[in-house]
């Protein structure tokens, strides 16, 4: 996912920002040993920081749905990564290099998502949105001056570039089949087990007159209980004892 996203961004500022400029796009760390090579204009987006929007996060599985509209499974949704830029220009004159950060912030603050003819592999294929924000204020554990001090580079005019990309987590649950019976009702003693429910004769009749009647039912309740045992419907009757 992460090769995507370069490969979306390196689309994107060499159609809208660079347009056939002669500008080099990088992706190297900008140390320097690197600006000691460098040879020509260059526009560098260097990710130092990757991690995960966890106010984006989805805990429940969503359902795979056939043709018919019947769930065959489950997955659970992609989870949103943060993926930050630091941008710098590199020319010889410090005008150019503000011209070159000044196309690139155009670019990016004309949509709130990469254009979607812009994007690669996988993420073309993403339903959602691939998210983007650029030179907003860094939260408190996050510092650029840090990130130069790592770079053992002296601090340049940059802008902090951030994609939130989806990334697929592979997790998925299976289904049982659909319940292809109809619902059963079976009668017990209470307290008596669906098992033993069902394996119970029912009482006879009585034949003759004045004979012993059925005790009377004080009570029922009622559960749900269906086919092959599953949860379905269920009476249990409690008895009063005979006066």
């Amino acid at each position: 996912m992460i090769h995507e996203v370069d490969e979306s961004l390196r689309e994107l500022v060499r159609r809208d920002v660079l347009n056939g400029a002669g500008v080099e796009l990088s992706f190297e760390a900008p140390s320097k040993d690197w600006s000691a090579r460098r040879t020509a204009p260059t526009l560098n987006l260097y990710l130092y920081d990757i991690h995960e929007d966890l106010t984006r996060r989805q805990v429940q599985y969503e359902d795979i749905r056939d043709s018919e509209g019947k769930i065959v499974g489950r997955i659970m949704p992609p989870r949103r990564f943060k993926l930050s830029y630091l941008v710098t220009a590199w020319t010889q004159r410090s005008e150019d290099e503000h011209r070159l950060l000044s196309a690139l912030l155009s670019c990016f603050i004309r949509s709130e998502a990469l254009p979607r003819d812009v994007l690669q592999g996988a993420l073309a294929d993403q339903p959602d949105a691939v998210r983007c924000t650029i030179a907003l204020p860094l939260p408190p554990e996050r510092s650029i001056s840090d990130v130069w001090s790592a770079l053992g580079g002296e601090m340049k005019p940059s802008l902090d570039l951030v994609v939130t990309a989806p990334f697929v987590t592979g997790r998925s649950l299976p289904v049982g089949p659909p319940v292809t019976e109809e619902p059963s009702v079976l009668v017990g003693p209470a307290g008596g087990t669906m098992e033993e429910a069902g394996r119970r004769p029912t009482p006879p009749a009585p034949t003759d007159e004045g004979a012993d009647m059925p005790p009377a039912v004080e009570s029922i309740t009622e559960t749900v209980v269906s086919g092959r045992k599953k949860a379905g419907r269920r009476l249990d009757m409690r008895s009063m004892p005979k006066p």
